[in-house]
């Protein structure tokens, strides 16, 4: 029987409303910061929704060259600077690898909504000839995974994956089983987005899926709260790379954790309703994976959204999946901070699961003021917590009844 090849976390890196480097996010984390605010991207006052997780002061031209950075959507300036501070963090673009044994997997759940609006509109307003010959490749999907793999010459698998706010997470555990599999030895995994524009608030809003919180931003993301009343929408990117760890060994790198642990599973219930029963499938899996036992995990970094029905849905699947361990384990949701990224989420998430693990400290869920009688776990309410890690569970799920689980393992 041959052995499973063990998977490395040797590079992390994150754009998001708290903070455009990996140090900036996670000190803002600690700390409890609400990166929620009025929307400056454009002007959403005739809105039911005003606020949104942006990301502010960021300056491309860190990262790509103006001139190229005008050929591309948002969302893909967000996943290339998390994916090349995740690339100079793990040192393997210095580490003389065989570039057909690197590639790519960074995905978004929506890609270039803001590009595909302004196209359009110029189209109505000013004719088909006005239409920009980088309309397609500046929008679609795909094209982080291409400049990523053409700015390094990464030449292993290069591709993506969409499914909605699961996306980065399966991103993450698609390439570890890439690794795994054979077909690369290193991986640049996670997940983009940027949809604060007026089709991603507007259609968002419809849906009244969004909090109306106008008022006072920073505590609009409550997961968990009696008074939650919808998620807030963030844009940013979270990357890691993922490497086989006899080889992260044998080059000396530094090695943040250890991913153990991959589960998926579908609802096949309802487009945007979640149950109970897709999410604990999914946990169940990731432990089976990497066989470890329930009462072995210590933390999880929760799907948690902000939504009535969503935070309680995961809240019981949590209950079934671990029974009794259930209320021994540390819960938290970041997106209290950051609001919900949407395909970006499973990424940014990830990165601060693993941070979680490397530095013994479970980040807060800030907002929790009046507890929701119906989630009665330990939420990590509102100060983050030193605590010993030895596996972290991430959760997300996604519209279509998709979901996925990462467990992490101390090292």
């Amino acid at each position: 029987m041959t052995l499973r090849r063990r998977i490395a976390i040797t590079g992390l890196g994150a754009v998001s409303p708290l903070g455009n480097t990996l140090d900036d996010n996670w000190a803002n984390l600690l700390t409890g910061k609400s990166g929620i605010g009025r929307i400056t991207k454009f002007d959403a006052s005739a809105y039911s929704v005003q606020i949104a997780g942006e990301v502010r002061d960021f300056d491309v031209t860190q990262y790509i060259a103006a001139k190229e950075a005008r050929h591309m959507d948002t969302f893909i300036h967000y996943g290339i600077a998390a994916s090349m501070q995740a690339v100079r963090d793990s040192g393997i673009d210095q580490a003389g690898l065989e570039p057909e044994r690197v590639g790519v997997l960074v995905g978004s759940g929506i890609g270039g909504l803001p590009l595909i609006e302004n196209t359009y509109k110029e189209l109505l307003e000013r004719g088909p000839r006005r239409v920009t010959p980088f309309f397609v490749p500046a929008s679609i999907i795909n094209m982080v995974s291409g400049h990523v793999s053409i700015e390094y010459g990464f030449q292993g698998p290069n591709l993506s994956v969409v499914t909605a706010c699961t996306t980065g997470l399966h991103a993450i555990g698609l390439a570890a089983r890439l690794i795994e599999a054979g077909d690369a030895d290193v991986m640049v995994a996670g997940g983009a987005e940027a949809t604060v524009s007026p089709l991603g608030i507007g259609g968002f809003a419809s849906a009244r899926a969004l909090s109306t919180r106008n008022d006072d931003p920073a505590s609009a993301s409550r997961p968990w709260d009696k008074d939650r009343d919808g998620f807030v929408l963030g844009e940013g990117a979270g990357v890691m790379v993922l490497e086989d760890y006899d080889l992260a060994v044998k080059r000396g790198a530094k090695i943040y954790a250890e991913l153990v642990g991959f589960g998926m599973s579908g609802d096949a219930g309802h487009i945007t309703a979640p149950n109970t029963d897709g999410p604990r499938r999914s946990m169940l899996l990731a432990l089976k994976n990497a066989g470890v036992a329930a009462d072995q995990v210590q933390m999880i970094n929760a799907h948690g959204t902000s939504t009535p029905l969503g935070d309680k849905n995961e809240s019981d699947a949590i209950k079934l999946a671990f029974g009794d361990h259930a209320y021994k384990l540390v819960v938290n949701s970041t997106k209290s901070m950051t609001g919900h990224l949407l395909g970006g989420a499973g990424g940014v998430e990830s990165v601060y699961t693993v941070l979680s693990l490397h530095h013994q400290v479970c980040p807060p869920t800030i907002n929790l003021q009046t507890p929701d009688p119906e989630c009665d776990l330990d939420y990590c309410a509102n100060a983050a917590r030193d605590m010993r890690i030895d596996y972290a569970l991430k959760n997300n799920f996604g519209f279509g009844g998709t979901n996925g689980s990462l467990l992490f393992k101390r090292v």
